[in-house]
């Protein structure tokens, strides 16, 4: 009988435990992230490299990035930019697009609806915000268009 009573007491302790919560206010449906902002400073130089080469921001959020190019070269032979891509391009074919684009600071004008957001072209000690809202989830790839520059100067921009 003694058994029988230790037994029932867990059941009720159990049901009630499970029974009283209350409603439920942690539905993951009802639960939106709110958009926030992500801020980068993305760094440029010389030996043609990017001081990042990961950015991670969720869908919809507001990404603002400072490019500085903190070389010393003069522009015309080592200027840097921001292109971030659409996931659907291959930077080296944009890339070599872009060889031909000089007079619009190396961004081709029939790829402009495969870019979501660039910058201008950087000389030395220069530097530019890039402003943006995070696009749908995916990866996209970023690059400097300089020409060469694409092959070392590159990274990925993870939306979640």
């Amino acid at each position: 009988m003694q058994k029988f009573y230790k037994i029932s007491v867990i059941f009720i302790a159990l049901f009630f435990l499970t029974s009283c919560g209350g409603e439920n206010n942690n539905n993951n449906e009802s639960q939106v992230k709110e958009p926030k902002t992500i801020e980068f400073v993305l760094t440029a130089n010389d030996k043609m490299k990017f001081n990042l080469d990961k950015l991670v921001a969720n869908e919809g959020d507001s990404v603002k990035i400072k490019l500085k190019n903190v070389g010393r070269m003069p522009k015309e032979v080592m200027g840097h930019n921001f292109v971030l891509l659409s996931p659907k391009v291959d930077p080296a074919q944009f890339a070599t697009k872009a060889l031909a684009a000089k007079e619009n600071e190396y961004i081709p004008q029939e790829e402009l609806d495969n870019i979501i957001v660039h910058s201008k072209l950087l000389g030395p000690g220069e530097e530019v915000l890039v402003e943006f809202v995070a696009p749908q989830k995916g990866i996209y790839k970023y690059i400097c268009s300089f020409p060469g520059h694409y092959l070392s100067m590159q990274g990925t921009l993870i939306v979640r």
